[in-house]
Parts: structure tokens; C-alpha cells; sequence
């Protein structure tokens, strides 16, 4: 068991990085070279590490993609929100996600570029804390007060930007307009220059299990569109909510 623990180690260390040489990697993750070299290849044996002689370098394997894919098509609800996610794009002229919580951070999963050539882009596994950006926000406010307290003495409220949320008051305040118009509002709390507007999805007994949002620069996404993207996008997770069987 404690070599499975420790290879699954390497991989998530391996998935981070683009390519990372032996030593370092060693050093990350607290064990002998001797024994990383070990675990990476039987990873590479099974295709989930690969590594370049040249460079001599590791990099993550495509039997790992193949397994995170798995994941994916578990989620039905990925499928069911692409034309959803792609009506958003249009009618916005913004980036549409799809991101889903887990251990207290939002994962995106799938995502609809708009063709501007300046624009928001998360790969998919991209991790933000719930807190600093709109689908987490979204999320948090369909908690019970005693469950988001819990989330945040376990992860607390790091400061990403000038306007992040870092006090829980502030925070819980935003929650309760969330609550009330049904879309929150990221402004610039995980990256300076970008704005998301997103809305909770729910399942079939009503728990919020996903969220919708667009996300864009700053210069581009006025005051002014707010209000126009906020319905655009409760709509379509409301859409989406509908699609899985869901009932808010």
C-alpha cells in the first residue's frame, strides 16, 4: 500500500508539471531518487509516465489521460451541457465553463472558447478555491451556514487578488445576494483583469453538484453587461438543472 500511495504521488506531481527531472521530483515529493526512479518505471511500463532520454526528463503518460476521460464520462452531466455552454458563448460573446467542486476547490471539467483573441481559458482539472471564483461562490451559497464555516476553518480564505473575499463577514454578505438574484460575481478575486458571472446546477434531491459561468477581461466585460450575462447565465444553468433531472 505504501508504494501505491507513493505512486500516486509522482502522478499528481507528474500531472502538474509539464516536465520535471528526477532530482527535483525526488525532492518534492520527500523521497530518495533511488525509490522515484522505481515507481516511475512501473508508471511508464503501464503508460502512465513517460520519459524523455534526451532532455532526461519525466513527463505525465497517456494512459492517465485515458483514466481522467473516465472520469469525465461518468459526469453526465458534461455531455449534457455542451450545447447549453455553447448557447452561452453566443448570446455573451464570453467564455462559457462548466466546473464541478471538490475538497473545497472548483474543478473544471469542460469549457466553449469565444473566438476573441483576448479571452479566459482554464484547462480542464484547473483547480480555484471556492471562495475566489464565481462558480465556487455560486456553490457556497446553496450551503448550510454551519457547513461553509467547517470548508473554511479547513481551507481558510488565501488572497489571490486586492478584491478577494478574505474576511468570512464580507464573504457570507456576498452569499446572501448570491442567494437572493441567483448568480454570483467574480470581480478580479482569482486574477486581476477577469470577471465571471456564474449560477449553481442541481441534481435530482436539489443539492448544487456543478456550476455554469462565463468569464472574461475586465475591459471587455462592462459594468453595463453584468446584469444582461447574471440572467444569461442562471438561464442556462436552469437549462442544465432541467436536462440531468435536477430541481433547484
Amino acid at each position: 500500500m505504501r508504494a501505491l500511495d507513493r505512486g500516486l504521488q509522482l502522478l499528481r506531481l507528474l500531472a502538474r508539471e509539464n516536465r520535471i527531472a528526477l532530482t527535483s521530483l525526488a525532492m518534492q515529493v520527500g523521497m530518495p531518487p533511488s525509490t522515484a526512479h522505481r515507481l516511475l518505471t512501473t508508471l511508464q511500463k503501464h503508460r502512465f509516465a513517460e520519459f524523455d532520454e534526451d532532455a532526461q526528463e519525466w513527463m505525465i503518460g497517456v494512459e492517465a489521460f485515458r483514466a481522467g476521460s473516465g472520469f469525465l464520462k461518468r459526469i453526465d452531466l458534461v455531455e449534457a451541457s455542451r450545447d447549453i455552454m455553447q448557447r452561452l458563448m453566443s448570446e455573451t460573446g464570453e467564455t462559457a465553463n462548466l466546473a464541478i467542486p471538490d475538497d473545497g476547490d472548483m474543478v473544471f471539467v469542460s469549457q466553449v472558447e469565444t473566438a476573441n483573441p483576448i479571452r479566459a481559458f482554464f484547462r480542464p482539472g484547473a483547480r480555484s478555491p471556492m471562495h475566489a471564483c464565481g462558480a465556487g461562490k455560486a456553490l457556497l451559497s446553496q450551503l448550510a451556514p454551519g457547513d461553509i464555516e467547517k470548508l473554511l476553518q479547513r481551507k481558510g480564505l488565501a488572497e489571490f487578488t486586492p478584491n478577494t473575499l478574505t474576511k468570512p463577514q464580507l464573504l457570507f454578505a456576498e452569499l446572501d445576494t448570491i442567494r437572493t438574484r441567483g448568480w454570483a460575481f467574480d470581480d478580479e478575486e482569482r486574477y486581476e483583469g477577469m470577471r465571471c458571472i456564474a449560477a449553481p446546477v442541481f441534481n435530482a434531491r436539489g443539492d448544487a453538484v456543478a456550476g455554469v459561468s462565463v468569464s472574461g477581461p475586465t475591459a471587455r466585460f462592462t459594468d453595463r453587461d453584468i446584469g444582461l450575462y447574471g440572467n444569461a447565465v442562471r438561464r442556462a444553468a436552469a437549462d442544465l438543472t432541467e436536462r440531468i433531472g435536477g430541481s433547484a
